[in-house]
């Protein structure tokens, strides 16, 4: 229980650091107030996180931290280093890479933003039954300290 506790711990700061990097993609990625104003629920199970608009604020973050590809496909030793990068990251970033990995090969949509939501969907639902889904409340806390 403990290690799941660390890996939530992690996964909410990258996290929150993703959403972050996400609110400055605004104009980018076409987010509307509604999508902004939820960003921090993107780990709670309720919100739809399936939206083009959403892929594509993925897409724009993914860019910041330089971990994507010039075809926005992950570059997975990129994306190890990125999370390993964050405090206690290490904890997760072989299981997270690995998890994208594999939502990677079942959503292989033409469209980039679709493709990219589909993946984080997918990829939410492997860190669920993996454990390392990060605290929403968490989430919340880091995005009003910064």
């Amino acid at each position: 229980m403990e290690a799941a506790s660390d890996q939530s711990i992690a996964m909410s700061r990258i996290a929150g650091k993703f959403i972050k990097a996400m609110e400055g993609c605004r104009d980018e990625a076409k987010l509307t107030t509604d999508i902004i104003q939820g960003m921090e629920q993107t780990w709670d199970f309720d919100f739809d996180v399936d939206r083009r608009e959403i892929g594509c604020a993925i897409i724009c973050a993914s860019n910041q931290f330089s971990i994507l590809e010039d075809n926005n496909h992950v570059k997975y030793d990129s994306l190890t280093d990125y999370l390993k990068s964050i405090e206690n990251g290490d904890v997760l970033a072989a299981t997270a890479t690995e998890l994208y990995t594999e939502c990677e090969k079942i959503n292989d949509v033409d469209d980039d933003c679709s493709r990219a939501a589909k993946m984080f969907a997918c990829f939410r639902i492997e860190a669920k039954k993996a454990g390392f889904v990060p605290y929403v409340d968490l989430i919340k806390d880091l995005l009003e300290e910064s």
